[in-house]
């Protein structure tokens, strides 16, 4: 490659840095600038007390703690859910199964706004309305399809004989599930839990309407801080304080999703 074709790249990457960090870059700075007037401390100051009004209202650490459970939550049982279906659908033959795999993408591809009066009706029944759990399943039921997707094509790209071997050597079936696939297919594992997490931990569609007046997730705790004197300095506090725990996943993961992509292509 020549000079101009390296110093062209290298503009071409600084200028899509600049573009994908400002926005980030100006929010962190906001949260640490006070944007309305307190006693003892003046507007446009260098302050944690954005962060510290974030832990010290009620409201907020709930909505942080809503999140952090209806995500885990949604996360495990799409797992639970998602691993033995993929594996049915990798390794057993039966009428339809290809069709019943395209139908639950299909399924995937709804909006779902087209669903969550449905839904809301369905939930206030069962009391699911309110509460983390119900946004949890709700979200399990739209996530699940990409899971099962995503663990068949990894399981399908481990060899059969691979299981002959294992139940040759004395594995039963949940013995070889736990023990010997579920290892070999950790970097599927570290996709399917990287898309399940961003769908759920930034949804507000269903989050908004399953939480009407308890449960609120943190999404619903920022879009609720707007008003006739928005705190700007707080909302982007919490916005911070929002990105951390997706960073942290993604920190963790990073060497199953890496891994993951490559296998695939």
């Amino acid at each position: 490659m020549t000079m101009r074709g390296i110093i062209l790249r290298l503009a071409v990457f600084g200028l899509l840095a600049v573009f994908i960090l400002l926005p980030f870059a100006q929010t962190v700075a906001l949260s640490f600038t006070l944007t309305l007037p307190r006693e003892g401390h003046e507007v446009g100051a260098f302050t944690w007390l954005n962060y510290a009004e974030v832990f010290k209202r009620p409201e907020l650490r709930a909505a942080v703690v809503n999140s952090l459970t209806y995500v885990t939550l949604n996360v495990a049982l799409c797992l639970i859910a998602g691993l033995p279906a993929a594996y049915a659908f990798a390794r057993y033959r039966f009428v339809g199964d290809r069709h019943v795999l395209f139908a639950l993408l299909a399924f995937r591809l709804t909006p779902p706004v087209v669903l969550s009066l449905p839904i809301f009706f369905l939930f206030a029944q069962v009391g699911l309305v309110n509460s983390p759990v119900g946004i949890a399943l709700v979200h399990c039921a739209f996530n699940l399809p990409i899971a099962i997707w995503i663990l068949e094509s990894f399981i399908s790209a481990v060899p059969r004989e691979y299981d002959e071997t294992c139940f040759i050597d004395g594995h039963s079936l949940p013995d070889f599930f736990f023990r010997r696939l579920i290892p070999a297919i950790a970097p599927g594992i570290g996709v399917t839990v990287f898309f399940c997490f961003i769908f759920s931990w930034v949804e507000v569609v269903l989050a908004r309407i399953l939480t009407v007046t308890a449960g609120k997730p943190i999404t619903m705790a920022i879009n609720a801080l707007y008003g006739f004197r928005t705190d700007i300095g707080l909302v982007m506090a919490l916005t911070v304080v929002s990105l951390i725990p997706g960073v942290a996943m993604i920190w963790f993961v990073r060497n199953y999703i890496a891994r993951g992509f490559v296998i695939r292509t």
